[in-house]
């Protein structure tokens, strides 16, 4: 098949284009470039990806094109993430990101330019059974990056291909040294989706100006300012400037219509779990899992062990209620439904239930 491979720069997408080669496919790569805004050494590592992009294939002997989707990251991802956090939540934007640029916008290109199938270096599987297309896990659950993907569609499935879906991490890197990739010990990225790593606050600051309020404990005993309710997130220990004896101080909720900051002291406080959550937006990869209530297994962020759950409908969505208490349940971020290795699809996380509630707490929370 023609293939075309996004290339990133790093290990895992170059080994995918690798296997895919020795397979036997017409493999092409494809550099994306999505960010714009403070394209400075400093910020964002864009060049020096295409540069190592570029040598990778060179070793490879395939053809690198490259297409520039900055555009549509800002009006499909970038400002979705920004009014998110304006509205006091926590988006996730990698998983936007996978749904519109990598397995939309890039799969759109890919086929105009005549491919077959696109591939990633991601850390996922797909298979056909029963006439459907099914997202699994990753081999490597320790990389497994299902969670990410959720959102994709049964198009997109049927045009992908994870080849490394079956191999852990150091396999992949064996395998890059041993062809003798230039990038074989490179390290992975992280932070945000295409933008990179950077100070969080004061680059969200650039486009949300702050915004001083107050920081109570849930019983409303003042503990100092914040700088704007849409620069913290639930479980945040970092950066609250509250000092004095005792254990740390962790934020266990946002009023943002208020701008206030709730927080509280010890990262085992009641009020950082949850023993349920509401969940909209919902995707669900194949057809709706019926009949309700349903026991399935549940991520509410990456890399999170699976938690048994059951499942039901809410006039909001979905309620679902976990076996044991979750800590720091975050609105905006996703919770992703399993079925063993299928993951199922997902939806957002619109509101968590406390898993202990006094009636002092239940004053401050509402």
């Amino acid at each position: 098949m023609k293939i075309i491979v996004g290339i990133s720069g790093g290990v895992d997408s170059a080994v995918a284009a690798l296997l895919l080669k020795r397979q036997g496919h017409e493999v092409t790569g494809l550099f994306m470039k999505n960010w714009e805004e403070d394209d400075t050494a400093s910020h964002c590592s864009a060049e020096e990806d295409l540069k190592m992009a570029q040598t990778v294939c060179d070793h490879l002997d395939i053809p690198l094109k490259t297409v520039n989707f900055s555009t549509e990251y800002w009006d499909r991802v970038f400002s979705h993430f920004l009014s998110e956090y304006r509205a006091g939540r926590t988006p996730n934007p990698d998983v936007l990101c996978n749904k519109e640029i990598k397995f939309r916008a890039f799969l759109e290109h890919a086929l105009v330019l005549g491919a077959d199938r696109i591939a990633t270096g991601h850390y996922a599987r797909v298979d056909s059974h029963a006439g459907r297309f099914r997202l699994l896990k990753s081999r490597d659950a320790n990389k497994d990056q299902s969670y990410f993907l959720y959102l994709l569609g049964r198009e997109a499935l049927a045009h992908t291909v994870f080849p490394v879906g079956d191999l852990t991490k150091t396999e992949v890197r064996r395998l890059a040294q041993e062809a003798s990739l230039p990038n074989y010990n490179r390290q992975d990225s992280t932070g945000i989706c295409f933008i990179g790593e950077r100070d969080f606050k004061s680059f969200l600051a650039r486009y949300l100006p702050a915004q001083p309020g107050e920081m109570r404990t849930l019983a409303g005993s003042f503990k100092g300012n914040h700088d704007g309710v849409m620069y913290y997130t639930i479980g945040q220990r970092q950066g609250l400037g509250i000092g004095g004896e005792g254990e740390a101080w962790y934020v266990v909720n946002k009023d943002a219509a208020n701008n206030i900051l709730y927080v509280e002291q010890g990262e085992h406080h009641p009020a950082l779990f949850s023993e349920a959550l509401i969940a909209d937006q919902l995707h669900w990869i194949g057809v709706e899992p019926l009949p309700w209530p349903r026991q399935l297994c549940a991520k509410t962020r990456y890399r999170q062990p699976d938690q048994n759950c059951t499942v039901t409908p809410h006039v909001k969505g979905l309620h679902v209620a976990f076996d044991n208490p979750q800590r720091a349940l975050t609105p905006g971020q996703s919770v992703v439904f399993y079925d063993n290795d299928e993951c199922l699809g997902g939806g957002i996380i619109e509101e968590a239930m406390p898993a202990t509630q006094t009636a002092e707490t239940r004053s401050a929370l509402h």
